[in-house]
């Protein structure tokens, strides 16, 4: 054992180790800070100095070759903006992320819908400025079950305009149907830019709109993650993708799974697209879409809202089915002049004896339906032409807005709209010389 240190070397000695310390500190600072930023310019507002240039946020690509080798993907990932920095715009429709709490314990009691999205991003400044140029707007600021279908028609145009000068979107809403507000812009949406859906399922202030943060409050991690997945270029032609608690997933399969719980929104059976960890943005898989990234005309969907007004948009609803249902709903609806049905049936897509015989009557007088299951997870098979169509594994919620553009954009064409919501709805990646039932039988792979 070393004798210990005399006392007349012992105060240069613990000075010395204090300066180790915090250069340290500083040195540890300066790289967490650099690892997630794309430019030395500030932000407006910003209090501190503005840091030096440093690279964009590393993406971590683990999807497979697809993206590897998706030369557009690949060049949206490179790009760098004229500003050295990512311009993002957060567009705001409301929600609990603009919640106001009555105390700052209050997780459920709240007011949705509160805070202008102004102040939500001001809030994550300086942090947000080294990460992206933002700008708001502030489209709405209510519940997102109030919202309708001519302003879903609306934010599409929003989102669309947005993305001419911005190198991604991110949408701010409830979480109640926020999964229906994501799959809305994924089929209508023409850019292939990065559009990103956020919201919170906790308030983010208490007693007033600037009143102190909520304890445990999710808004402000999720709305400062989403930017920077947007900035990232990450999920470019992936469609619309939802955030929330560090996850990102597909908007045509996540869902809602628990009315309070942190970690709601998941995607049963196909699990997350990626993750966002610290300064790290990983992909682990994409949508079938991104196959298309190449060719911006078979990408983009036939639904160009710039060319239909909300109000072609026909009616649509849902009938769910269960014991010994009653046809009489089915009926209501047809007499009201609703076009589309979609059946949320029990197990496979059943439906009662009563609710059958509804449909069959339904379909004669010009309804089309499409078959779903209420279960949850699983498919729906059977038949792709009208007057039933088989929803296969999408959601009742999610196949309503799909049958609703497609007779809208159909035009009365029951055939066309069949077909539209068969392809767009259940869009998978080519098996083509993959997969066979005797692998020896399988198509040797393209050169």
């Amino acid at each position: 054992m070393y004798p210990p240190a005399s006392p007349a070397l012992r105060r240069p000695l613990a000075v010395a180790l204090v300066v180790v310390l915090c250069l340290a500190t500083a040195l540890a600072t300066a790289v967490a800070t650099v690892t997630l930023t794309r430019s030395s310019a500030g932000s407006p507002g910003a209090s501190a100095p503005a840091p030096a240039p440093a690279a964009a946020a590393p993406v971590t690509t683990v999807a497979g070759a697809e993206l590897a080798t998706n030369a557009a993907y690949q060049r949206a990932l490179a790009a760098a903006p004229p500003s050295g920095k990512p311009k993002v715009t957060v567009i705001g429709t409301g929600g609990t992320i603009a919640g106001v709490a009555t105390s700052r314990s209050s997780f459920t009691d709240y007011r949705a819908g509160q805070i202008p999205i102004a102040d939500l991003v001001a809030k994550l400044q300086p942090e947000i400025g080294v990460v992206a140029d933002v700008e708001t707007i502030q489209f709405g600021n209510k519940g997102s079950g109030s919202y309708t279908v001519a302003e879903f028609h609306a934010l599409t145009l929003a989102v669309d305009k947005a993305l001419e000068t911005s190198d991604g979107v991110v949408v701010t809403s409830g979480t109640d149907t926020m999964e229906e507000f994501a799959y809305w812009l994924d089929l209508t949406v023409r850019s292939r830019k990065p559009v990103v859906m956020t919201g919170a399922m906790r308030p983010t202030a208490a007693v007033s709109v600037d009143g102190p943060g909520v304890i445990g409050a999710d808004g402000p991690a999720n709305l400062y993650n989403a930017i920077a997945l947007a900035g990232s270029r990450a999920t470019s032609c992936f469609g619309t993708v939802l955030m929330l608690g560090d996850e990102f997933h597909a908007a045509r399969d996540v869902t809602k799974t628990s009315s309070y719980r942190m970690d709601t929104f998941q995607t049963r059976e196909l699990g997350v697209l990626g993750w966002i960890d610290g300064t790290n943005v990983k992909v682990g898989r994409a949508p079938s879409r991104v196959s298309m990234c190449n060719n911006p005309a078979k990408w983009v969907t036939p639904f160009d809202l710039t060319t239909l007004p909300a109000t072609d948009l026909p009616r649509t609803e849902i009938v769910y089915a269960y014991q010994q249902a009653g046809g009489e709903g089915i009926t209501a609806l047809a007499a009201a002049g609703v076009k589309g049905i979609v059946t949320a049936g029990t197990g496979a897509g059943g439906v009662s004896a009563d609710q059958s015989a509804a449909r069959t009557a339904a379909a004669a007088a010009g309804v089309l339906f499409v078959s779903t299951t209420r279960t949850g997870s699983g498919s729906v098979y059977g038949s792709t032409a009208p007057p039933v169509v088989a929803g296969e594994d999408l959601l009742p919620q999610k196949a309503r807005l799909l049958l609703m553009l497609s007779l809208g954009f159909a035009k009365g064409d029951q055939a066309k709209a069949a077909a539209w919501v068969t392809s767009i709805g259940n869009p998978e990646w080519s098996t083509a010389g993959r997969v066979a039932a005797n692998p020896a039988q399988a198509p040797a792979p393209a050169a």
